[in-house]
């Protein structure tokens, strides 16, 4: 048997030992895995417990416990300070020692876990030093008997050490959370620094939208940030209007509706309270399957509330593919800083509103200055035959209304004069009067002017334009030439026809107008409705108020009056004294039949006033001579002609079943264009209808 000094000479040198231990380490997790080395041959046990005091729940949380049965994890294990023997020693600072487990049965928790790990005998001791009381060590033997009051005392000693180090590995804990309680703090002061900047700094949405989500992701982890948008025409509806992935998808630009009824952002948007949405206790469930295919298991939902608001202007989503990553803690910061990015939203929306309201002024500027520039001088509607006062009497009666206007009449009998004559006298006179000519614009950009286009929709797009019928909102939109409008784009012709509603090429969001829409052709379109060139629907929305202007040929008595009028105007533009007419000039003017219409009498005229030098009119009446008489070889060789012509269009159009377009139709056959061929069949008078017919 080894002899009692050299006994207590190994314990001392062992509590040496521990002392080095506790110097060299600050984790409280490997302190208790070291110590549990030095003391098991000196105490002899089998069970190690170490119980610190929660101050503000008043319960004993395990830290440490070392079992040479099993492994235990101790997170969440814990007893109430009266109910366990850790308690009981952390309250009375006195040392308790059970020679039987059974001893420990009024304390059943303790008791159950101690026999879970065959302990028989246990003893407990308290952690405390000169500054405060810290919790209890405790340990436990497989045998029974307990400890002896020798192995009593030494135990005191090492709970005296073990005190100090637990003291000051909690210090170190303490200093190391404040610390990092300090930098989280800093970083969010910064946050919100970087967030007032960017409000500042930012009056685009969607470059707000992407400086706040980088900024929130130095503080906050998160998988995806998300702006969800009231939409302006559908009430019960958010749009999710920007959508940031940080994991090197990138930005992008959505356009995803979102029920307010029936989902999660709604309710946040509804309520004006952030949610906690996921399938962790604590969170709402997920209602939306797109956070379930992109893999997101947790998201933070802030409205947008501005302070004095009774209303969201948005809600910002912030989503992340791990369990509960989000803490109350994170929603209440961000509460505070959501007033500030509802303030950046605002100002950015506004800002919006009024760039498209200073860029729609602007267009109309440009268009206006434009139209002053290419003025063709109809200064107004001369004559007064019958067939021209009925026409203005039906312009007079259909003005006043906001009905759609269908002008149809021979190329130069003046259409658009006829439309800015119902502009004049509507009650939208005071907006602007918007034309287009269908025929004149290639058939890729006719929708591009129409409608608009967004940056970056097709290959030259660098920034977004207003179409014309925005630039008519409020006013009236002339549609020159309708017959041109293609098939493809004739649906969505007739949507804004309907519904006042369209969109921009290569955008989504649906646009609102109040546009009075008058056409114009000078082309049979019932002809071109049953020869499959023209939309029926859009026809019959477009004939609401037809008005069909007569050729100059069926006015002549309107004829001097128009040639005094453009004579007068001519001579004061070269700035020449005004040349009178002869009878006899005008005589032959009435009698010729003016295919051109007003338009060619009117550059009839131009031509006269610059050949007049001497006080008359000079007009180059051999012109005239020379379309009233008949064609090189008589009337029969152009009927011929025409005949062959027909015929062989008629041909044509039997081998394809009377299909005009495709491949296999007619229009190929002939080596013509569709529109050609539509065009040619109106001239020669062929349709399906008239040929079965005969």
């Amino acid at each position: 048997m080894t002899p009692q000094p050299e006994a207590a000479a190994q314990k001392y040198l062992a509590l040496v030992q521990v002392s080095s231990v506790i110097a060299s380490h600050r984790d409280l997790a490997e302190l208790f895995d070291k110590l549990a080395e030095c003391l098991h041959q000196l105490l002899g046990f089998h069970y190690l417990m170490v119980a610190l005091h929660d101050n503000n729940r008043r319960v004993m949380q395990l830290h440490v416990l070392h079992s040479w049965r099993k492994q235990v994890d101790t997170r969440g294990l814990e007893f109430p300070v009266d109910g366990s023997p850790s308690g009981e020693v952390w309250t009375t600072q006195e040392v308790r020692n059970f020679k039987s487990v059974a001893e420990l049965q009024q304390y059943p928790p303790v008791y159950q876990l101690l026999r879970e790990h065959r302990v028989a005998s246990f003893c407990s001791l308290p952690l405390t030093t000169a500054q405060r009381r810290i919790g209890a060590i405790s340990f436990g033997r497989a045998s029974e008997g307990g400890y002896s009051d020798e192995e009593l005392e030494f135990g005191k000693l090492v709970a005296a050490q073990v005190a100090v180090a637990v003291d000051n590995a909690l210090h170190y804990e303490e200093a190391l959370a404040l610390q990092k309680e300090l930098a989280r703090e800093s970083n969010r002061l910064r946050l919100m620094l970087e967030i007032n900047n960017s409000i500042v700094s930012n009056l685009d949405l969607l470059n707000l939208f992407q400086a706040i989500s980088a900024s929130l992701r130095r503080v906050i982890r998160h998988d995806s940030a998300s702006l969800m948008l009231p939409d302006p025409q559908l009430p019960d509806t958010l749009r999710l209007y920007a959508l940031d992935f940080p994991d090197g998808r990138g930005f992008l630009q959505q356009d995803m509706p979102i029920s307010i009824k029936s989902s999660n952002p709604g309710k946040a948007f509804l309520t004006g309270e952030p949610i906690l949405a996921g399938s962790s206790p604590g969170y709402v469930p997920y209602q939306n399957p797109y956070n379930t295919r992109e893999g997101l298991r947790s998201s933070l939902l802030l409205p947008l509330v501005i302070q004095g608001s009774e209303s969201s202007l948005g809600v910002l989503a912030l989503a992340s593919r791990l369990e509960s990553a989000f803490s109350q803690q994170d929603l209440a910061f961000l509460r505070q800083i959501a007033q500030q990015i509802a303030i950046g939203v605002r100002n950015a929306l506004e800002h919006r509103k009024l760039s498209e309201s200073a860029e729609r002024v602007s267009e109309q500027k440009l268009y206006l200055e434009e139209e002053l520039r290419s003025e063709q001088g109809f200064e107004a509607i001369v004559g007064s035959s019958s067939p021209l006062k009925s026409v203005l009497q039906q312009v007079e009666t259909v003005a006043p209304t906001d009905s759609t206007v269908l002008i149809q009449g021979e190329t130069g009998t003046g259409k658009e004069l006829i439309a800015r004559a119902i502009h004049d006298r509507s009650t939208r006179r005071d907006r602007t009067f918007v034309k287009i000519n269908c025929a004149a614009i290639p058939l890729g950009l006719l929708e591009s002017e129409l409608f608009g286009h967004e940056k970056g929709a097709f290959t030259g797009a660098i920034a977004r334009k207003i179409g014309r019928f925005e630039l008519a909102h409020q006013g009236t939109l002339f549609l020159d030439e309708i017959a041109d409008v293609p098939l493809e784009l004739q649906p969505k012709l007739l949507r804004v026809l309907q519904e006042q509603e369209f969109e921009r090429l290569g955008g989504t969001t649906t646009h609102k107008v109040d546009v009075r829409v008058i056409a114009a052709t000078n082309r049979s379109l019932l002809s071109m409705v049953t020869q499959g060139g023209f939309r029926s629907d859009l026809f019959y929305r477009l004939n609401v108020f037809p008005i069909l202007l007569p050729p100059l040929r069926e006015r002549p008595e309107d004829i001097p009056l128009l040639a005094r009028h453009f004579t007068s105007k001519y001579a004061r533009r070269m700035n020449r004294a005004v040349p009178s007419i002869a009878p006899s000039v005008l005589a032959a003017m009435s009698r010729y039949f003016w295919p051109g219409n007003v338009r060619e009498l009117q550059n009839f005229i131009e031509r006269a006033v610059i050949l007049s030098s001497d006080g008359e009119l000079r007009a180059p009446l051999s012109e005239l001579k020379a379309a009233l008489a008949p064609p090189s070889g008589g009337a029969t060789e152009a009927k011929t002609l025409r005949d062959v012509e027909r015929e062989h269009i008629l041909e044509a159009l039997e081998k394809a079943n009377w299909v005009i377009g495709g491949p296999s139709g007619a229009a190929a056959m002939l080596g013509m264009k569709r529109t050609s061929l539509l065009y040619r069949m109106e001239k020669l008078q062929i349709s399906r209808a008239h040929h079965l017919s005969a």
